[in-house]
């Protein structure tokens, strides 16, 4: 849907981010739209990766320690998050940025270290939004190849977007218009 017709409202809920003003979120079968905010951080932490249209990382932090973040939350011990960390981040070929600022990477290798963050827990739903607004064309061909190869190891893939380009990743399409979906394309 165009911009401001609800998606990242959306994605929000879905990513436990926010409660829904109404209805019901399911969670592996599981309601948890009554969840109170402490509950949502722990599911959050075990079973959701997140990847923005801005990255989002801290900007005193190498990438490395960016990457690690979410394994810091879930207790990982810390030679496990570091392996694990530089392993997303070689999965996205940023292994020879690892010890720098994300103000020193283009906009491309900032969008591509925030999927190593988010991709580094191994999460059952990887939410999206917006994933390659910002980017060049081969550097947004780049991160929805490694969306694809997240959904081809199991993942769920929740993606909001306006790039026609992602579009062959979806197994279901919905279009969203004044904070409804108003056109769902049928599983393919």
């Amino acid at each position: 849907g165009p911009s401001g017709s609800g998606k990242s409202t959306l994605l929000s809920i879905l990513g436990l981010l926010d409660p829904p003003d109404g209805g019901q979120v399911l969670l592996n079968g599981d309601d948890v739209t009554q969840a109170n905010e402490d509950a949502r951080a722990r599911l959050r932490r075990t079973h959701l990766g997140f990847l923005f249209q801005d990255a989002g990382l801290i900007d005193r932090k190498p990438i490395l320690d960016n990457t690690a973040l979410p394994l810091i939350y879930r207790g990982v011990p810390r030679r496990e998050r570091e392996n694990r960390a530089q392993a997303a981040l070689e999965a996205v070929g940023l292994a020879d940025r690892m010890h720098h600022a994300p103000g020193e990477l283009s906009g491309g290798e900032r969008q591509r270290a925030g999927l190593a963050r988010a991709i580094v827990c191994d999460p059952d739903i990887l939410i999206c939004d917006e994933p390659t607004a910002a980017l060049d064309a081969a550097t947004a061909q780049d991160v929805a190849r490694r969306i694809g190869e997240m959904k081809e190891r199991g993942a769920s893939v929740i993606l909001a977007t306006h790039d026609r380009d992602l579009m062959p990743l979806a197994d279901r399409i919905y279009e969203m218009r004044h904070g409804r979906i108003t056109e769902t394309e049928a599983e393919r």
